[in-house]
């Protein structure tokens, strides 16, 4: 018993203090390498329009298919982490996103570019970013909630330090250099993650290797035959596949939850249709700036402006939310930054003078702060948390979806029409009324959840939470269990 104990307090060792910090720190280094990356690519817009003599619309593919890749690619990045571990994980997606650079600092047209720095670098940095994150709740149990805070500000260092690191080389070197360079700095990922050593515990199993007994479609499977023996019927065979796929798709992507959770389909719904605008400003700031005569490093300088008050107000922004005040109305505060994010946009359509740019970059970063902060932890709202990893997976395909085509269908339109202030406004339509629809339809199911409580026989021990939805599937006599809730505010 004595040496089961040591052995447990040995594999427990790393979790909340020592080497877990430096994990933390690795954290916030991915975080910055990876999700701020993308805010640097509108230095190069006008460069890359004019080596590749490519439109608006034909440019901006290449950071949409990015942006799109990087937040799109959670299921495949879940089961890579599943089957090999986060130190894998992140190691290759750091030599993805190496790679990528490096490659496309020799490509010859544009859509060698969408290839290259687009999906093999979006890819490579979709692997270290959710990984890291991931790992972070291994190494961190009663500092979870600080762990997370901390790492999200490295994305504020990106946002701010690429950018001008950016413009600087830019403009002593060129695009080519530049682009190479950056695929020796994203190599660095490949430390981040050799960092993330995997915890064990005390019987010695990995907690970041793939349980085996997590695979309901092979239990299922095995429960109809003894041994595990496969099944000599070929329609058997291809049932049994059919059941698998099914609940891999489930587990992975939660269409159960978009079906009968009302609070995660408007929310899913609000949010992706907010993407379709939500992008536009970084890309064509730094281009528009400059084709109303701002100079070039100036105009590098604003979205340094945007993530260097991210670092201060999205920590604000997380301590605000969570204050008792704002509990089961969250989704409210959260759209309200969504509405003030489109309001904003209407400044860079009355002036393009830098002293006007800088107070736009100002107000946006604070709407930015809000959205950022929320965004997940509404999410954590609407959907029980042990079908949250899967709920998250159709959640993030769907606003890549938006993400993808967003930019470039704005493009067409000032390629058309060679004004860029319809940028702004796109960005203001999507935004504003994605705010509307959200908390209006919010409040709508809330009022109406409140009405069927009220016409209910009150029971023993009711519901602490706001909004309840009950699966509409009938329940056959044969099954036990009482009916699925799915909590949809906290």
């Amino acid at each position: 018993m004595s040496q089961g104990g040591a052995a447990a307090r040995k594999a427990a060792k790393p979790q909340d203090q020592g080497w877990a910090w430096m994990v933390l720190l690795a954290a916030v280094l991915l975080q910055g390498l990876t999700l701020g990356f993308p805010s640097c690519i509108g230095v190069f817009f006008t460069d890359l329009q004019h080596e590749f003599q490519a439109s608006n619309s034909e440019t901006s593919w290449f950071p949409s298919i990015m942006v799109a890749v990087l937040h799109g690619g959670g299921p495949l990045c879940s089961i890579l982490v599943k089957r090999f571990g986060c130190r894998f994980a992140v190691m290759l997606g750091g030599l993805l996103s190496g790679v990528g650079m490096v490659s496309s600092s020799f490509c010859k047209s544009i859509g060698q570019l969408y290839l290259t720095a687009g999906l093999i670098t979006g890819l490579g940095s979709c692997f270290s970013f959710q990984a890291g994150v991931t790992v972070l709740g291994y190494y961190f149990v009663r500092w979870r909630t600080l762990a997370n805070a901390v790492a999200s500000t490295g994305v504020s260092l990106g946002f701010t330090l690429w950018p001008l690191l950016s413009q600087y080389l830019l403009d002593e070197m060129g695009w080519r250099n530049t682009f190479l360079i950056f695929g020796g700095i994203l190599l660095n990922c490949c430390v981040c993650g050799a960092i993330m050593r995997p915890v064990q515990l005390a019987s010695g199993s990995l907690l970041q290797s793939p349980q085996p007994g997590e695979e309901p479609g092979r239990r299922a499977e095995e429960a109809q035959l003894p041994n595990g023996a496969s099944s000599p019927h070929p329609e058997l065979q291809q049932q049994s596949r059919r059941t698998a796929c099914f609940q891999m798709l489930q587990k992975y992507l939660a269409f159960d939850i978009f079906c009968q959770n009302k609070g995660y389909q408007i929310y899913t719904i609000g949010v992706t249709w907010m993407m379709m605008g939500f992008a536009l400003p970084h890309v064509y700031l730094v281009p528009y700036a400059i084709q109303n005569g701002v100079e070039e490093r100036r105009a590098a300088l604003l979205i340094s402006v945007i993530g260097f008050i991210n670092i201060f107000i999205r920590p604000l922004t997380g301590l605000l939310s969570g204050h008792t005040v704002f509990t089961g109305r969250r989704i409210y505060l959260f759209s309200l930054a969504v509405l003030l994010c489109g309001l904003s946009n209407f400044i860079c359509v009355i002036s393009a003078e830098f002293s006007v740019l800088i107070i736009y970059c100002v107000i946006l970063s604070i709407a930015m702060s809000g959205i950022g902060a929320l965004i997940f932890q509404v999410l954590m709202d609407v959907v029980e948390m042990d079908r949250f990893s899967s709920a998250l997976g159709l959640f993030t395909i769907l606003e890549s979806i938006t993400l993808l085509i967003g930019p470039p269908l704005t493009g067409l339109l000032v390629d058309i029409t060679s004004d860029f202030h319809y940028v702004f406004y796109n960005s203001s339509f999507f935004l504003i009324s994605a705010a509307l629809f959200m908390g209006l339809s919010f409040c709508a199911l809330e009022k109406k959840n409140k009405l069927k409580e009220a016409s209910k026989v009150p029971l023993d021990n009711p519901s602490r939470y706001q909004y309840n939805e009950m699966p509409t599937e009938p329940q056959f006599e044969s099954q036990s269990p009482p009916a699925v809730v799915y909590i949809t505010s906290i």
